[in-house]
C-alpha cells in the first residue's frame, strides 16, 4: 500500500467550554495552524460514543426500531443503537442497549466498524456491531420489527432510514467486505 505522509495536529491555544451537559459538550478552542496562523474560533462538539446493533434472529430477520428524531422533525427506521456508558465497551454497551430496548440477547458477536459522526468537529466514534442468531426473553412483551433482508434493502432504496451513521454499516454489511 501507498504510504501518504500525516498533515501536522494543530495546536490548542485556549479552550473555553461554553455548555457542558450530559449529552452535549459545547468547547470554544483557538488553534494554530501549521504555517503558524491562529484560528481564533474553532468549535468542537463533545457528544459520548455510541453503539448500533445489527442483529438477524435465527430465522434471518433483522431486529429494527421505528423512533421519533426531534432534529429531524420525522419518525424512521432505526437500528437498536444507544450511548456507551463510562467504562463500558462497545460491545457490552451493545449488548444492554439490544436487551434493553428489544429483549433479544444472546447470540453471536462480531464487529462491523467504527465511524466518526463528523471528525471535523465531533469527538465520538460510532460502533457497530452484528450478532446473528439472538434469543428474545420469554418474558418480554415488545413491540419490535422483524424485517426481511428484501424489506429492509427496500427501506434503504427508498431513502426510508436517514440516519447515516446506520446506513453506511448496513450497506458494508450487504456489499460484503470492501476488498
Amino acid at each position: 500500500m501507498k504510504q501518504y505522509k500525516d498533515k501536522q495536529k494543530w495546536e490548542i491555544v485556549s479552550s473555553e467550554y461554553i455548555a457542558h451537559r450530559p449529552w452535549l459538550t459545547a468547547r470554544k478552542d483557538a488553534v494554530r495552524l501549521p504555517d503558524g496562523r491562529i484560528n481564533p474560533e474553532y468549535w468542537i462538539l463533545e457528544f459520548p460514543d455510541w453503539v448500533n446493533v445489527i442483529a438477524i434472529t435465527k430465522d434471518g430477520k433483522f431486529i429494527m426500531e421505528r423512533q421519533y428524531r426531534h432534529g429531524a422533525g420525522k419518525t424512521g427506521w432505526e437500528l437498536p443503537c444507544g450511548v456507551i456508558e463510562k467504562g463500558e465497551e462497545p460491545l457490552e454497551a451493545a449488548k444492554r442497549e439490544l436487551e434493553e430496548e428489544t429483549g433479544y440477547g444472546g447470540g453471536e458477536w462480531s464487529h462491523l466498524m467504527s465511524l466518526s459522526p463528523n471528525p471535523s468537529n465531533h469527538t465520538n466514534m460510532a460502533h457497530t456491531l452484528k450478532v446473528s442468531s439472538p434469543h428474545l426473553d420469554a418474558t418480554e412483551d415488545l413491540s419490535v420489527y422483524l424485517l426481511d433482508e428484501a424489506d429492509l434493502k427496500d427501506i434503504l432504496n427508498r431513502n426510508d432510514m436517514i440516519q447515516a451513521l446506520m446506513v453506511a454499516p448496513l450497506m458494508k454489511f450487504f456489499t460484503g467486505e470492501l476488498k
